[in-house]
């Protein structure tokens, strides 16, 4: 959950409660619990003891909490569909016209059994319902239709939450004010969203088309039968490939500067991964226009190296045009994300692989420092050791004494069983995280 503490259990079958929140007077639920471990506030530990076998709870709407007069600071437990969120209840009052910051609209959702507020609802819609509590800003999930997240936003009031913010605003300035947000908001989400209406699926679309026609020039620019095209205002066709590079560069510049008018943070803004992205892969071609122009002008050989220089490293550059496609791949994101939730075990793999390297690198050295000149340093040894762990193997290095090989092979041995054994527990988080986001 987002900032909030979230318990997954396996509650077993819901059974058919219909609609989202109707309960009928009473619902009948079974859960199995085990022993849980939630977090409070101050970075204490409490461990909840359940029964492991199968418990049936009675859920009432009219059971009240046996303390239902609270501080701001207690704990409160809310139960979506089998996962527990954890939060104060000062996070939740500061919405008195919602129905988790309303003391009486909350009131019937407690269960004594669970000593929790159980709603039957969307789970991946309520870790950003909490987080619209936590935070006092919208962030919609990932893969989940919106249509769905609108009902569950009404079920718990953040509707009327924005009707009576709205209603605050009185005088003329502060309407226009809201409706040059609105005009901003309408077109970020023409940008980002390309469900929100056919003209934003077609210019994600046309983005998409330029993306491929970019990448396809930076390829065949490689060619040699090809480059001069590219590169000297002499060629039969440089003229009509500058003007078609021209117009693409001018989308993506367009896209880019709307993007940062209408994003709704500025700061924010360059936090994003993709729009950092955006700008190195649209930064080469006007650093190239200039380099040009002061190469051009003038006969001095520093100025030439330099300019050689420069546009060298802008067609470096020009390569991250390819990543602009994660933007509109869903599954694609969804991999980052689970990527990124799975970095602590890839730092660790990193860790012990400069270990590992290190290591058995400096011993091969001693090994075969005395009769082998390919292994003369300790740094074209961990080059032999990653080369011989990874099992590629490029034959340009090898042991030649009986010892040294005999050490090879318990490297090449231990290396494989090395590298199986934190990838496991990487593609086990991986998997997880992917499947949960795709839900």
């Amino acid at each position: 959950a987002m900032g909030g503490i979230s318990n997954n259990h396996d509650h077993g079958n819901h059974g058919n409660h219909g609609n989202y929140g109707d309960y009928g007077g009473r619902d009948h639920v079974t859960h199995k619990l085990s022993s849980e471990n939630v977090c409070t506030g101050d970075g204490n530990t409490k461990l909840r003891e359940y029964q492991d076998s199968a418990l049936s709870v009675d859920i009432y709407k009219n059971d009240e909490p046996a303390n239902h007069t609270s501080s701001d600071d207690d704990l409160v437990t809310i139960n979506v569909s089998g996962t527990e969120f954890v939060t104060t209840y000062s996070c939740l009052n500061r919405y008195p016209n919602t129905l988790l910051g309303s003391e009486e609209q909350r009131k019937p959702y407690f269960s004594a059994k669970l000593n929790a507020y159980y709603f039957n609802r969307h789970r991946p819609c309520f870790d950003s319902i909490l987080h619209f509590y936590q935070t006092g800003k919208e962030a919609p999930p990932l893969n989940v239709d919106p249509d769905v997240y609108a009902k569950e936003k009404e079920f718990f009031g953040l509707k009327r939450e924005r009707e009576e913010k709205n209603k605050i605003i009185t005088n003329e300035e502060e309407l226009r004010g809201s409706c040059i947000k609105h005009t901003r908001m309408k077109i970020h989400q023409f940008l980002q969203d390309p469900r929100s209406s056919q003209p934003a699926a077609f210019w994600h679309g046309l983005d998409i088309f330029f993306i491929c026609i970019s990448i396809c020039f930076l390829i065949i620019e490689s060619e040699p039968d090809f480059t001069e095209q590219f590169t000297s205002n002499k060629a039969k066709y440089f003229y009509v490939l500058f003007s078609i590079n021209c117009v693409i560069m001018g989308f993506f510049t367009f896209d880019f500067v709307i993007r940062l008018l209408t994003w709704p943070n500025p700061i924010d803004f360059w936090k994003n991964f993709f729009n950092v992205l955006d700008i190195l892969s649209i930064m080469p071609f006007y650093v190239g226009l200039l380099a040009n122009g002061v190469g051009s002008g003038g006969e001095d050989s520093g100025v030439s190296t330099q300019h050689y220089v420069v546009l060298r490293v802008c067609r470096i550059f020009r390569i991250v045009r390819i990543f602009k496609f994660v933007r509109h791949s869903r599954d694609l994101l969804i991999i980052m994300k689970a990527v990124s939730n799975a970095k602590r075990e890839l730092v660790l793999l990193v860790l012990l692989l400069f270990i590992f390297v290190i290591t058995f690198g400096s011993i091969m050295y001693y090994i075969e420092s005395g009769s082998n000149n390919n292994f003369n340093s300790i740094m074209k040894s961990c080059w032999w050791v990653i080369v011989t762990i990874t099992t590629v193997g490029y034959g340009d290095m090898y042991p030649e004494s009986v010892g040294g090989k005999f050490f090879g092979a318990f490297v090449l041995t231990l290396g494989i069983v090395f590298l199986a054994l934190p990838m496991t527990i990487i593609v086990s988080k991986f998997s997880f995280v992917y499947e949960r986001e795709k839900m």
